[in-house]
């Protein structure tokens, strides 16, 4: 029988070097070493979280080369030491002292060795680079830190300083409840200072982003574009050493592909499995399944500086065409709740009583014919080419959306790039509208509303709407403002409101993170907010 699992099962689909160093082993060998093969989606752009917002550069580096100030707990609702052992802040919150944690050691690669300990010069280098425009790197890499800038923080920060060798301090403009925990999430990485002084001596800057350098459990060792990446063991690693010797991501972007790797033992770990091989998968007593319900969130985003998406009529007329019920079932088979809102139930700031425009075509046609559309119009939906637990099927779902709207009178055209291209032309605000996602780095609200939908993630390039609007801005710097948590709700609550009176998105579905998982593979988890961290993971 002529299969796609069979051909694979015969031959070790190479990756070079990386996979020869690991061996190429069938799936029952009960072998035992010290390495694992991770068949991750796609190709990173960078290997620094700092710039920008992808989820394939935070999966690749975040967990396994950095570490940052502080650390989230799983369920994200519990700060944590990292580099710092502890923190402080004055009375007001304008002022946050951070005791940096000693004889922490960066990587010691083939083009960097570390003279010193990881110290103050580190985080002023770090995050200076974000804020401050007249740094020698802030334009390295293209100077957008998207992510920090649509939550605001080279607007937030007054002045970073060392009070002393492990003493650094942060003062803010005003107080701000989400400070500490956007130093939490996987982009607020730990860079190293002496490896950024002899680059730039060197003339090489633009290499601090390609051969990274970090305190992280794992060092860079090779990579070849879209095949795959080495990591190898950092031995002095402040958290202990790591069990793995060698990590390798192959990188597979095909979601069969992946499957069939993972079924014969090439890969140990698989990400994002396809919804329609779920059954599959937990069919196979060598295989576990694991998944977490995810701080997520599926989208359709209509770019409202275009016409007729800048009139909130024409964009609920759409939403109302759209029946989710065959979405859940066709393209999540099971592994989603429908979402009314940007935030999921499992935040404390969700509110159940919003009126959600739900499917009604008759009301959909008379919105349009009220907006000045009564024979409907011609539009773009934009489709992701990757797989995200938001959306595992960004294609098929907009075919379940185009016969919709189509009954509407509204033609749909289906448009789709590879994954840079999508993102940076999507950044350009070339769509008319989009169907992608976003997963949140830590639990509090700030995280869904500020990257999404504020003025200040429009130009940083998160604003997938294009949206800008000052009475919503306002809601939610008030929020960020206040330490009073009652407060804080009921300002989230007036902006869920006036997100579903003005649409300028549709919540789709909130999608459970999984990931497939040989048997042999032992204290591996599914992360909540994204990224996979492999520090802690032993191999039978």
């Amino acid at each position: 029988m002529n299969s796609p699992f069979k051909a694979i099962a015969l031959r070790c689909i190479g990756i070079g070097t990386a996979i020869a160093l690991l061996g190429c082993h069938p799936a029952d060998d009960g072998h035992s070493r010290d390495g694992l093969l991770y068949c991750s989606q796609g190709t990173p752009s960078s290997f620094n979280p700092q710039l920008n917002t992808s989820a394939t550069v935070v999966e690749a580096t975040s967990f396994q080369l950095y570490d940052r100030l502080v650390d989230i707990s799983d369920d994200g609702h519990q700060l944590l030491p990292g580099l710092a052992e502890r923190w402080d802040t004055n009375d007001e919150a304008t002022v946050y002292t951070f005791y940096l944690r000693r004889n922490v050691r960066f990587h010691h690669t083939d083009y960097f060795s570390p003279s010193r300990m990881f110290n103050a010069d580190d985080v002023l280098f770090s995050f200076n680079r974000i804020v401050d425009k007249t740094h020698p790197y802030h334009y390295v890499g293209g100077g957008e830190y998207s992510f920090f800038t649509s939550v605001g923080l080279p607007l937030m920060v007054k002045s970073i300083s060392a009070l002393d060798e492990h003493t650094v301090q942060f003062e803010l403009f005003a107080p701000d409840s989400t400070f500490i925990t956007n130093l939490a999430t996987n982009f607020s990485v730990l860079l190293s200072a002496e490896y950024g002084e002899m680059l730039s001596t060197q003339g090489q800057r633009h290499l601090i982003d390609k051969h990274p350098i970090g305190t992280g459990p794992y060092r860079f060792y090779r990579y070849k574009d879209e095949q795959y990446i080495k990591y190898k063991r950092h031995n002095d690693y402040w958290k202990g050493r790591p069990a793995l010797t060698n990590v390798v991501y192959d990188i597979t972007p095909n979601g069969t592909m992946r499957l069939a790797k993972l079924l014969t033992g090439e890969c140990d770990v698989m990400a994002l499995p396809l919804a329609s091989d779920l059954s599959l998968l937990r069919s196979k007593p060598s295989l576990e399944l694991q998944y977490q319900s995810g701080f997520n969130l599926g989208y359709w985003a209509f770019n409202t500086e275009r016409e007729p998406f800048n009139n909130p009529r024409v964009r609920r007329a759409l939403s109302m065409a759209v029946d989710r019920a065959p979405i859940m079932e066709a393209v999540y088979y099971g592994t989603a709740s429908p979402a009314d809102s940007l935030l999921p139930p499992a935040s404390w700031a969700y509110h159940s009583s919003i009126d959600r425009a739900d499917f009604n075509r008759t009301e959909a046609r008379k919105l349009l014919t009220e907006a000045g559309y009564p024979n409907g119009f011609s539009m773009d939906i934009w489709v992701m080419p990757v797989q995200r637990a938001y959306n595992p099927n960004a294609k098929k779902m907009a075919l379940l959306m185009q016969e919709n709207l189509r009954a509407i009178g509204v033609k749909v055209n289906m448009v789709t790039y590879d994954w840079g291209v999508f993102r940076t032309k999507l950044s350009q605000g070339l769509h008319d509208s989009v169907l992608i996602g976003w997963t949140a780095d830590n639990a509090d609200p700030d995280n869904f509303f500020r990257p999404l939908l504020s003025c200040q993630a429009k130009f940083a390039g998160t604003n997938r709407a294009m949206w800008c609007d000052k009475y919503f801005d306002r809601l939610i710097d008030n929020a960020r403002q206040s330490i009073d948590l009652q407060t804080r709700k009921d300002l989230y609550m007036q902006a869920q409101f006036y997100l579903n009176e003005q649409m300028p998105l549709v919540p789709i579905a909130h999608g459970m993170r999984m990931q497939a998982v040989r048997k042999h593979i032992h204290g591996l988890e599914v992360e909540a907010f994204g990224g996979i961290n492999f520090s802690t993971v032993t191999v039978e």
